[in-house]
């Protein structure tokens, strides 16, 4: 016990120790809904200070993971805080325990940006090994904390630039490499005010110029002749009456109620599960909506559960009823019908429980209605709606950069994406979600239409970088024209495989240079 007081006490006077946690929690000011994101470059540099100039090769990179990890804290103790609100409101759990799950998932998050940080200090033998590992060991810990336990990349520093300057380089490099260069500019940055080195920011200059370059070079998006209008429909139904099967027929009139005085456009959308009846037991609800969005030559896509009897499996599904090509007149809904979207990146806890035979008797977090469903194919077909290519994805789906890109063709016309959002409240939750989606957007390049139970719902535009949304914790409708973009971003054509190798010559260069005596 004197050994763990002893240990708070030295870490209480530990400079390092605060300035990396003070880095850590401002960085959340680089997100949206704040978006300072000239804040990433400054906390980023902290870090770098507290974890920089440690004896390379040596025991202190032990330190440096120290600094990491507690830069990490703060990272994620800020950035996702609004996780807190829906294990405190929905979770049925004491404050004491809400609160110890949240800080174990954070020390968890933390150990990611840790290990880079170690291996950078471990293997380095001097500022530029130290530069070269500390990208191309982040990129390696970025990624594995995009796919182990499922993943969960939500935070990484590209998101910070989605309406900075350097957003016009997301088409060539990605969110992914935004990340990379975040870092690389933060590195460049230190050696500049502490080192007196103008040759790490002389080289990131000439990296961003380089990058800039290979994109004016590609075929670049561009409009077409084409112009849609669009109607979003936000129900605003409340988080605790959403799956009441008492409630299922006051929600389906709801939004059948908010869009029968708008059917004159050409796409309609409705949020994730606006429908919350199961799909079998909806049929002559979804024939009468299938015949109403013919009728008035419109299709609509709306979320809706999907418990297939027979299997006794659940989906979490995007259907499109009415015109499926521009020339449909007639409606012909069908259960099971092929123009369907099956969730396949699944939300641990609220959409599967591991360990659910220990986990669901322990506390209703782990119980969750609808909380059992099954994992959709990972590659899947657009959908077709009134002759368009929709590609879609389904609330958490859109963090997932590798797997959006990889149901996106050149026909796509438009990204499309729902969710719910009402578990997180008036948090900054709601507000980061939007901005992954935009970042979206920007990568492939196809303009993005959103919509949610309770907000953030909009469109945006990656060419303009316009976006247009309706008020948040409203029951509301948005019509807004859409222009389609032509064309294929190097992102769409490549993903991350130009900015891996450029990683692995960094890592290779960067053990060759700590290795010469």
């Amino acid at each position: 016990m004197k050994t763990i007081l002893t240990n708070c006490l030295n870490l209480a006077k530990d400079t390092k120790a605060w300035l990396a946690l003070v880095a850590g929690l401002l960085l959340t000011l680089s997100y949206a809904p704040f978006g300072i994101w000239p804040l990433t470059f400054v906390c980023l540099l902290l870090a770098i200070y507290t974890t920089h100039n440690l004896q390379y090769g040596k025991q202190p990179s032990k330190q440096a993971a120290k600094y990491g990890f507690i830069f990490g804290l703060g990272w994620f103790g800020a950035g996702i805080s609004w996780v807190h609100v829906s294990i405190a409101t929905f979770g049925g759990m004491p404050l004491a325990a809400s609160v110890l799950l949240m800080v174990l998932l954070c020390a968890y998050l933390a150990i990611y940006p840790a290990l880079a940080f170690m291996f950078a200090t471990r293997f380095a033998s001097g500022s530029h090994s130290y530069g070269l590992l500390l990208i191309s060991g982040f990129a390696v810990t970025e990624y594995l904390r995009g796919v182990v336990l499922t993943g969960f990349p939500w935070l990484s520093f590209g998101y910070t630039q989605t309406d900075s300057p350097l957003n016009y380089l997301a088409p060539t490099v990605g969110e992914f490499g935004l990340t990379l260069l975040c870092i690389t500019i933060a590195f460049s940055l230190y050696q500049l005010l502490f080192n007196r080195s103008i040759k790490g920011a002389l080289a990131t200059a000439g990296l961003i110029a380089l990058i800039s370059l290979v994109g004016n070079l590609s075929q670049n998006p561009h409009y077409n002749d084409k112009t849609i209008s669009t109607l979003l429909v936000q129900g605003n139904i409340k988080q605790h009456l959403r799956f009441e099967p008492s409630e299922f027929w006051t929600t389906m009139s709801k939004y059948q109620d908010m869009t029968r005085p708008h059917w004159n456009a050409d796409l309609v959308v409705w949020p994730e599960a606006a429908v919350p009846e199961i799909e079998a037991l909806a049929d002559s609800f979804l024939v009468g909506l299938d015949s109403a969005a013919s009728f008035n030559e419109t299709a609509l896509i709306t979320g809706i559960v999907d418990y297939q009897l027979d299997t006794k499996t659940i989906f979490n599904t995007l259907i499109v009823l009415g015109n499926k090509e521009r020339d449909d007149k007639h409606g012909h809904y069908q259960y099971l019908g092929k123009n369907r979207y099956q969730k396949h990146q699944l939300l641990p806890i609220g959409e599967f429980v591991p360990f659910e035979d220990i986990l669901r008797p322990i506390a209703p977090l782990f119980d969750l209605p609808m909380s059992s469903f099954t994992r959709g194919d990972e590659v899947q077909n657009n959908l077709r709606a009134n002759g368009l290519n929709i590609l879609p994805a389904i609330c958490y789906e859109i963090a997932f950069a590798n797997l959006v890109r990889g149901n996106y063709h050149s026909e796509s016309d438009i990204l499309f994406t729902v969710s719910n959002d009402a578990w997180f409240g008036a948090s900054h939750g709601p507000h980061q979600h939007m901005q992954i989606a935009r970042m979206r957007a920007l990568e492939l390049q196809r303009p993005l239409i959103r919509v949610t139970n309770n907000g953030i719902s909009g469109v945006y535009d990656p060419i303009s970088q316009v976006q247009v949304s309706m008020p948040q914790f409203e029951a509301d409708v948005l019509k807004v024209d859409v222009k389609l973009i032509q064309g294929n971003s190097i992102y769409s054509q490549y993903g991350n495989w130009p900015v891996w190798i450029v990683v692995v010559l960094m890592g290779v260069i960067g053990i060759a240079v700590s290795r010469k005596p």
